[in-house]
């Protein structure tokens, strides 16, 4: 399981060298207006099989959701699909700002 998953350190490291590639929100609206990665794109997990273009579309995407739980079975599910340049987010967007952006809204 250890290939479905990118350490929050390491996204960063990806974003700060301008590395291309897709973030993906995979929670709700309601969840997303608390707090997101900057530039994220919202597609909810019920909504995610009729988005698959987009994921194919991209080289790099990282999916993430509150803890890595919902991310990471959207992933499991994408790569079932094909779409192999696609990983979770570990430990979501909470660890994320506990690791990397503490002033970043919690809930």
């Amino acid at each position: 399981m250890d290939d479905l998953q990118i350490e929050p350190r390491e996204v960063k490291a990806k974003l700060d060298r301008g590395e291309p590639l897709l973030l993906v929100d995979c929670r709700e609206p309601h969840e997303y207006a608390i707090c997101r990665l900057p530039g994220a794109q919202l597609v909810p997990t019920g909504e995610v099989a009729r988005h698959l273009e987009l994921f194919a579309a991209a080289d790099e995407v990282i999916v993430y959701c509150h803890h890595g739980i919902r991310s990471l079975n959207v992933v499991a599910w994408l790569r079932a699909q094909g779409i192999e340049g696609v990983r979770s987010l570990a430990g979501g967007i909470e660890r994320w700002a506990v690791e990397i952006d503490p002033a970043m809204p919690r809930y």
